[in-house]
Parts: structure tokens; sequence; C-alpha cells
């Protein structure tokens, strides 16, 4: 079932790959792409590393390649693309549009309170080399059949406001990554999809 052919055709008939177009609500918007291509295990989904930087909220963690939407994108969609190529130079004008995962609410320090992000999951059938920007200090392939087995599940220790919470997370190459928060979420709504 880890196929990435499997998981396509999977994804394809639980969701929708519909555009979604910003500014619906008072929220500030952003998009992130999970990308998937087949990998020697099966399907493998790309991750990147945020770099560290005192202005990101997200310093240092393990995320989707995307970012806000910016009034010149025509849609959402158009902002995963944008993103994705500034920050990892991998074009998805080549890839499959797959699916869109369900719309994950990020709560960030502003004015507004909250950050509304929409995921779409692409189909990657060629190498592709990423080129990193300034803001990426990495990037990996997971299996997604690791994930499906449960490996390196567990809690992440997070304080917010003063309050310490556990969080579900994902251990990656053990004691080297740390995957939670918005990115788990969203990784739980493609494996969900995909039971």
């Amino acid at each position: 079932m880890h196929r990435l052919d499997a998981i396509v055709q999977k994804l394809t008939t639980v969701g929708s790959a519909a555009d979604v177009p910003a500014g619906e609500d008072d929220y500030p918007r952003a998009a992130v792409a999970a990308i998937l291509r087949e990998g020697a295990e099966g399907a493998e989904v790309f991750f990147i590393r945020r770099a560290e930087s005192p202005k990101d909220p997200w310093s240092g963690h393990i995320a989707f390649p995307g970012g806000r939407h910016e009034p010149t994108d025509e849609s959402l969609l158009a902002t995963a693309i944008r993103e994705t190529r500034e920050e990892v130079g991998i074009d998805l004008s080549r890839a499959e549009l797959v699916a869109r995962l369900p719309d994950v609410p990020a709560f960030i320090r502003s004015k507004r309170g909250r950050l509304v992000v929409t995921p779409f999951v692409f189909a990657m059938r060629e190498q592709v080399t990423p080129t990193l920007n300034y803001e990426v200090a990495g990037t990996l392939w997971v299996p997604v059949a690791s994930f499906a087995r449960g490996e390196g599940k567990g809690t992440y220790a997070f304080t917010w406001e003063d309050k310490p919470y556990e969080l579900p997370c994902y251990r990656l190459e053990p004691g080297q990554h740390v995957l939670w928060g918005m990115t788990h979420r969203m990784l739980e709504s493609m494996l969900e999809a995909l039971a």
C-alpha cells in the first residue's frame, strides 16, 4: 500500500485537489507542499529543516516547504508552488497535484492571533535535487511506511505562555529531528486518509 501509485490513487479518491481561493476569512493564510516520490522502501515524503532565525516562530522545525500567501499569488495553490520553488528550488509545475488536505490553524504571536495553513499533496515522478535558500538548513526524504509502522512515535515537551505541554511527535533519524506541531497534524491527516 505504500507504493507511490497506490498512495496517489487512494488520496485521489478520498480528497479533492481543488484549489482554494485566499481571503475567504479574516485570517492570514499560508500554503505548503507535501511532496511524495517513489523510493527504495516505497513512497517517501519530503521535509525541510527550517534555518535558525530569531524572526521565525518555527525556527529549526521540520516542516513541509511553503509559506505565507502574498497578494500577488493567484491562489493558495500558487502560494505553495511559489514558496517551494523559492525555498528548495523544486518546480512543482512538473509534479502531479494529488490532493488538498484539510486546513490547519496555527496560533501565532501577532495581533491577528492565528494563521490558517492549507497543505497540498504532490507526486514527483522525476529525480530532483533541492537548491536551498537562506530559510532552509536541510532536507530529508522519509518513507511513508515508517510513519505507518509508528516508527519514532512519541511526545515532545513544549512550553507555551509558561504552560508545559506534551505534544505528539515523530523522532526522525534518532536524536536529530523532531516532527511535531502543524506538520505532524498535516502528516497525520494524510496517513488517516490512507488508512
